[in-house]
């Protein structure tokens, strides 16, 4: 009886020896920043090895629960999803044949719980020839295991969060250097603009050059995608664009050129419409390439004229199939409005696009009143006619009035 009295003990010394261990271990793995990987192996060893365990399924709560760990089985656990009967239960459950298929292969369901949320489930069998599982040292075991991955991961979104906003912050200072800061207001032209970003970011792009005393430069252009890449093409965009006039303001040039550029930096997995034009205050006239951007209407007395010939879209192809430049007359009074397809393509609850045909009244309507005004009425426009629908995309207007 002694002798049986003193075996008990030393084992029960020797099993407390290995807990203590063991929990050495993994707080010496985590504290020297291991791998999750590592800390599943170091989970399976010390079941399978020293805590009685036979078979064991540990499944994690990621976006889905996923097994993270599976040693023992026949069955690879790793591709079978939890059933949904089991992912209710929040206390240690032992398992009956009533359970479904695969998962009736296990005694015990032991749940890890911190902070009132379910963070794993720990399926167990024990081995035919060993004693009870501990289970609360089990649950203690784990739950240490996964707040440690959490606290990793929660460590890992804080640096990408971190990251992400200096990325935003860089893109912030890019675009704000796209669009000129001083629009002209004189006797021969007068330029108001509007933007609205439909991220923090946004994908379009507008410009103003002075070419020499007689001619001057406006573009638009929306590039595909948004956010800091977006950015940054437009910057390159904007940068070739300005070194291109010093030497050239042959538009046919600078558009054949800039498709390289885009397609060079995006190898096609982006794209720029873009319409650009020069104005000519002493040919009075207006050359310009509509390169696959929307239609932009040059309202005169008595006219309205569509400007919608030039190319197809930038950065698609090795070489644009046709650029065709068109040269228009200019009246003594012209207004040319520019736009982006976030304006023409509002949607509302109906799926309704605003489009150009409530554009067009609207500036016509409204050509009495200053530009910042009309601009001011068309968006409002937009606005109510969304209704509770967000925007889709970025909003850009550019009113352009030329006195010939």
């Amino acid at each position: 009886m002694v002798e049986k009295s003193t075996t008990t003990q030393t084992h029960e010394l020797l099993v407390k020896d290995l807990k203590l261990s063991s929990l050495l271990e993994i707080t010496q793995a985590i504290n020297a920043n291991l791998p999750e990987s590592s800390l599943y192996k170091i989970f399976q060893f010390t079941l399978l090895a020293n805590l009685s365990v036979g078979k064991l399924a540990l499944y994690v709560k990621d976006d889905a629960w996923v097994c993270k760990a599976n040693v023992g089985t026949a069955l690879d656990y790793t591709n079978v999803p939890l059933s949904e009967e089991l992912q209710h239960i929040t206390a240690i459950t032992v398992l009956d044949l009533a359970v479904s298929e695969p998962f009736s292969d296990f005694d015990l369901v032991i749940p890890v719980i911190h902070k009132n949320n379910v963070l794993a489930y720990v399926f167990l069998k024990k081995k035919a020839d060993k004693g009870e599982i501990d289970q609360a040292f089990i649950q203690t075991f784990t739950n240490i295991i996964l707040v440690a991955i959490e606290n990793k991961k929660f460590a890992r979104r804080e640096l990408q969060q971190e990251a992400f906003k200096k990325e935003m912050q860089i893109a912030r200072e890019v675009q704000s250097h796209l669009f000129p800061k001083d629009l002209p207001e004189t006797s021969k032209i007068s330029l108001k603009a509007f933007y609205l970003p439909h991220q923090t970011i946004g994908g379009d792009y507008y410009d103003y050059i002075d070419i020499d005393e007689d001619r001057s430069l406006v573009c638009i252009a929306d590039v595909s995608g948004k956010g800091v890449p977006a950015a940054i093409l437009m910057s390159n965009v904007q940068a070739a664009l300005r070194t291109m006039l010093r030497y050239t303001s042959d538009l046919k040039k600078i558009v054949f050129q800039l498709n390289e550029l885009i397609l060079l930096h995006t190898k096609g997995n982006r794209f720029v419409t873009m319409f650009i034009c020069i104005l000519d205050f002493t040919k009075k006239e207006i050359a310009y390439i509509n390169a696959g951007h929307n239609s932009i209407p040059l309202i005169q007395k008595d006219q309205v004229i569509l400007l919608d010939k030039g190319c197809t879209i930038l950065g698609m192809f090795d070489r644009l199939p046709l650029i065709e430049e068109t040269i228009l007359k200019l009246q003594d009074e012209n207004h040319l409005f520019l736009y982006t397809d976030g304006l023409s393509e509002c949607m509302n609850e109906k799926d309704d696009e605003f489009g150009l045909e409530r554009i067009l009244p609207m500036i016509q309507i409204e050509a009495s009143k200053n530009q910042t005004e009309m601009i001011e009425s068309i968006v409002k426009a937009t606005v109510d006619f969304k209704g509770t629908k967000a925007y889709n995309d970025d909003i850009t207007v550019l009113s352009c009035r030329i006195q010939a």
